[in-house]
């Protein structure tokens, strides 16, 4: 039987393991994303970036024209919204499950965030399109999650607080407070994605509205703040290596005493943290897969890298220097184990929802080493048993070898689709007037 298009950017392994999983739809769907992808996104990136100026104050009013013409493409051919799905949200998504959608994700995460947007599905709009489509009233979802689904206005996301450790909720200090028939509120906020683009017409904003109940977990609620509402500054982009993600951007932001409409609140008071809890959860699978994507351009790259012959030092390519074959497989390895473990937590969201899946979320968004230590215990027997694999089963120096030699018989295939890019990107440069970067 022929391989899915899939298998050239996820290891045939790991598709044989879910081919079963996925339906007819799925495999079509996907099958049209990898092309789109590889033929029409891949060429673009560079010319995206071009069109984004490098002035400190236009950068955060550009909508990069490549992108906008990529998503017109996508949306007739189908490729729009695909992680909303009709399972769990039969008004509004596709007929597409968590785990078939966490292994599209993953293609176009290797596409930067560009990737994602051009088939509307990037975040922080998709979490806010989940709040609304599964929490907001018929009102929210008119007014903010259909412009949201046709990708007409984006959004943020305002969770994460400066001063406080708000990796646990629970500690937030934003109030949210009534006053009459207006909701008022008061914090400051930072690493709110999406705050920056021009298009962002709300903030999906949690906050602590009853600091006094006996239940910490009642104390949050979560509410709809119009972007342009008074009281809002936004402070400055943050930055990450001197990355901004412009036009996009992660923000410092200030609410004070921003007023909406009583109707802004979402659910209901109290029921902030339970809104989080089901945003959150399917929220990082896509983030999980799409960081597999990168992590697998990474290898790429190296790659090509390692097995050019203008790199070569002393004669030899550098693939043939020190423990880089090694360095190879181990990488290989990793990006396999993370995905094999966010492939089971998406499995996990599909049959028991976010709720019913915290650990195996939890467990592949940290996607930790497990290491086995200790002595007064069965831990130092197993430790030894395992030592005992190593040498029973053949040294693991021989496996990694070998697994690193198949990598690198990838690469004249790697080689000859960057030249394809560059071709493709070259027609583009040209087509928009635009020199390229050397």
């Amino acid at each position: 039987m022929a391989s899915h298009p899939v298998t050239r950017f996820t290891s045939e392994s790991s598709w044989a393991m879910i081919e079963d999983k996925f339906s007819p739809y799925a495999k079509e769907t996907l099958a049209k994303l990898v092309k789109f992808m590889e033929e029409e996104v891949a060429p673009s990136l560079r010319i995206a970036h071009s069109q984004i100026p490098d002035d400190p104050v236009a950068r955060w009013k550009t909508v990069v024209p490549i992108i906008e013409e990529l998503k017109v493409k996508a949306r007739k051919l189908g490729l729009w919204n695909l992680f909303l799905s009709k399972t769990h949200y039969p008004e509004h998504g596709v007929p597409l499950s968590n785990l078939e959608y966490a292994v599209m994700a993953e293609i176009t995460g290797r596409y930067g965030h560009f990737g994602p947007e051009t088939i509307n599905c990037s975040a922080p709009d998709t979490g806010n399109m989940e709040v609304l489509a599964r929490y907001g009233s018929p009102e929210q979802q008119k007014k903010w999650l259909v412009p949201l689904l046709n990708g007409e206005i984006r959004s943020a996301f305002a969770m994460t607080e400066r001063f406080v450790s708000s990796s646990d909720a629970t500690n937030i200090r934003t109030s949210i407070r009534q006053e009459g028939d207006e909701i008022v509120i008061n914090g400051h906020k930072w690493w709110i994605s999406g705050a920056g683009d021009p298009r962002t017409k709300l903030h999906i904003v949690m906050g602590k509205s009853d600091p006094n109940s006996s239940d910490k977990y009642n104390q949050q609620s979560v509410v709809i703040v119009p972007a342009d509402a008074p009281g809002i500054t936004i402070v400055r982009p943050m930055k990450v290596f001197g990355y901004d993600d412009a036009p996009e951007g992660h923000c410092e932001i200030i609410y004070d005493n921003v007023r909406v409409p009583l109707s802004n609140l979402v659910l209901g008071w109290g029921k902030g943290f339970e809104i989080i809890q089901g945003r959150l959860g399917p929220g990082r699978i896509h983030h999980c897969m799409r960081s597999i994507g990168a992590a697998q351009v990474a290898l790429d790259l190296m790659i090509q890298r390692v097995t050019d012959p203008s790199r070569k030092t002393f004669g030899k390519y550098l693939y043939e220097h020190g423990t880089v074959v090694s360095d190879i497989a181990k990488s290989r390895a990793e990006i396999e184990s993370a995905r094999l473990l966010v492939l089971s937590a998406a499995l996990q969201i599909d049959k028991f929802r976010a709720k019913g899946a915290m650990k195996e979320i939890g467990i592949a968004k940290a996607s930790a080493q497990n290491r086995i230590d200790g002595q007064d215990s069965e831990l130092a027997s197993m430790w030894a048993g395992l030592r005992t694999l190593r040498f029973a089963d053949g040294p693991d120096a021989v496996h990694i070898q070998q697994v690193g030699q198949r990598e690198l018989k990838r690469a004249p295939e790697l080689v000859r689709k960057t030249a394809e890019l560059r071709k493709r990107e070259a027609v583009l440069f040209e087509k928009h007037g635009i020199k390229p970067p050397v």
